[in-house]
């Protein structure tokens, strides 16, 4: 009796990602070449179901609006159902790149990789419709729209139902700040939820030389930035974490004037749920506080974003240590939590997955700057790598060692 190996059967798929690199880079400079903004992608979703459709594969669109879409492989034999998603909208970023695939549209740019992920899921999908009778099971190929711009592309997507019949989901992100040819993964909380707030204050305007009959919202504004930025030294628990940033205040155009209104605009970074609610009910307090005692009024606009997203421990677990298999276990690194947002969590929230992290920076600069830079730029083999582990995750699920006589 012979056995046929699952690393066997991987060197195989593996040789036609690697065969496939270049029209991996060629639908990522495409992209690149011609960015859509968030709930703009009306072509790169029709270009992405070009693609789908001459893989052989169902596909699925207008999700979660008009630009979401999947691709639905169904391998021989039944078995589990493995999400992979990728994202695929630009940023309001001119891009100062001075290369062949520069992007065509002046003030919109592929500045955090998107692109990337959309043609390394491209490239997965690509040779996994060569290897069906492989899988016991399905794949689902997600991709989405939004992800930059809350509420973003996901939420409604899941709401629509493409993770109904799904049993675990996954999904990678590029990281110029990982050197080519590692992976970050880590599991429990490693990305924060995001909220933005918007503070309306209404005084009184006035002569500059005549304070006594104003309401001077300038000075009320500056009492409530500097009280919010106590928050988290004075009403959180200091074994958790929580940022409140004040990123505009507003007010007046006139030296001589006393400004009627100013507008104070933030955000808010928090892992722990509880957390999170105390932050918002803090700033509540501390505007309604401040501005009673100097006879104002005041607005709040408060828009709960991404939540916090959550690695789930044991797939986390597999996912290092398959990643360790294929790429050495000195190649994977340990993630660090960050404060940025991505609303990949709802996937998470809903399924068991992992979100890990693709090194694209090598020797050269042009592939050091940090993501949403008008200059960033990856190393393309990074495609490769992600579309490897995808596979990878994909054959730990549903490829099986057989055995034949």
């Amino acid at each position: 009796m012979t056995t046929t190996k699952r690393s066997d059967q991987l060197t195989t798929i593996f040789k036609g990602i690697e065969d496939n690199f270049e029209q991996m880079k060629n639908w990522r400079r495409h992209m690149h070449m011609n960015p859509e903004l968030s709930f703009e992608e009306v072509h790169t979703a029709k270009y992405i179901e070009e693609q789908l459709n001459n893989f052989g594969l169902e596909v699925k669109t207008q999700i979660g609006g008009k630009n979401g879409l999947i691709g639905i492989l169904q391998g021989d034999k039944p078995g589990k159902t493995i999400a992979l998603r990728a994202d695929f909208d630009a940023l309001p970023i001119d891009d100062e790149k001075e290369v062949p695939y520069k992007s065509t549209k002046p003030g919109i740019m592929h500045a955090c990789g998107h692109d990337g992920h959309t043609s390394a899921l491209l490239g997965t999908a690509a040779v996994l419709s060569e290897h069906r009778d492989k899988l016991n099971g399905n794949v689902i190929f997600v991709f989405q729209p939004a992800e930059e711009r809350p509420p973003g592309g996901a939420k409604f997507m899941i709401e629509e139902g493409i993770l109904d019949n799904v049993d675990y989901v996954f999904g990678a992100h590029l990281a110029s700040e990982i050197p080519l040819g590692k992976v970050g993964v880590g599991p429990g909380f490693q990305m924060a939820a995001v909220d933005k707030f918007e503070i309306n204050i209404q005084g009184l305007g006035g002569h500059g030389a005549r304070p006594h009959e104003s309401i001077d919202s300038l000075v009320i504004g500056t009492s409530v930035v500097e009280a919010l930025q106590k928050i988290v030294s004075r009403n959180i628990d200091p074994l958790k974490s929580a940022v409140v940033t004040i990123g505009v205040f507003q007010a007046g155009n006139a030296f001589n004037v006393i400004p009627d209104s100013a507008r104070i605009e933030g955000t808010v970074r928090t892992f722990d749920a509880d957390v999170r609610d105390k932050v918002q009910e803090k700033i509540n307090s501390i505007v309604a506080g401040i501005t009673s005692a100097f006879d104002a009024t005041y607005e709040i606009d408060y828009l709960r974003g991404y939540p916090a997203l959550y690695n789930h421990e044991k797939e986390t677990a597999i996912v290092r240590e398959i990643l360790s298999e294929s790429f050495s276990e000195e190649n994977v690194t340990e993630l660090e939590p960050t404060m940025g947002a991505e609303d990949f969590s709802y996937f998470l929230e809903k399924k068991p997955g992992t979100y890990f992290r693709v090194g694209s920076r090598n020797e050269n600069e042009a592939t050091h700057y940090p993501h949403h830079h008008p200059k960033f730029d990856f190393d393309e083999r990074a495609l490769v790598n992600i579309s490897k582990s995808f596979v990878r995750i994909v054959s730990h699920y549903l490829i099986e060692e057989t055995a034949n006589e």
